[in-house]
């Protein structure tokens, strides 16, 4: 009976501090994002100190896009045709990212968004924890990159 209560308060915790995502929020996704972490089911996490690759996401009206790109030393990034198109939806309480490509279909939760952190969580109970990024500038020619 314990473990039961104990279980219930956590859950409670949990649900008492998501993030309710607002519509006008889902355009805080749109630019670069760095993955930090990925939590699994269980519990652990994986840390990701140094990335090759980044998120790109460009929404519009509840469409977007998602593709991988490299930064590079200069302060620009290496791109390549390859995306993944995406439909933003609302259920109840919940947002959802609806991914449709030639080879599968598959649906990400949106956990929690701002100006600097992006948490999804997909089928497998994963969830992904980003960090808005820029371009990378080492040059140290005081220019500014775009």
């Amino acid at each position: 009976m314990k473990n039961a209560f104990k279980i219930l308060i956590i859950s409670l915790f949990f649900v008492g501090c998501s993030q309710k995502i607002e519509p006008t929020d889902i355009s805080k996704m749109n630019g670069y994002w760095e993955i930090e972490k990925v939590v699994f089911d269980k519990g652990e996490d994986k840390d990701y100190k140094m990335n090759e690759s980044y998120d790109y996401f460009k929404i519009t009206d509840n469409k977007g896009i998602r593709k991988k790109v490299m930064p590079q030393l200069d302060g620009t990034f290496l791109v390549n045709d390859t995306y993944e198109k995406f439909v933003v939806r609302f259920d109840k309480e919940k947002v959802y990212l609806d991914y449709v490509t030639d080879y599968a279909k598959w649906t990400e939760e949106l956990i929690a968004v701002s100006d600097k952190e992006l948490v999804f969580r997909n089928e497998e109970k994963k969830e992904y924890h980003y960090k808005k990024a820029g371009p990378i500038n080492l040059t140290g020619n005081g220019k500014e990159t775009k």
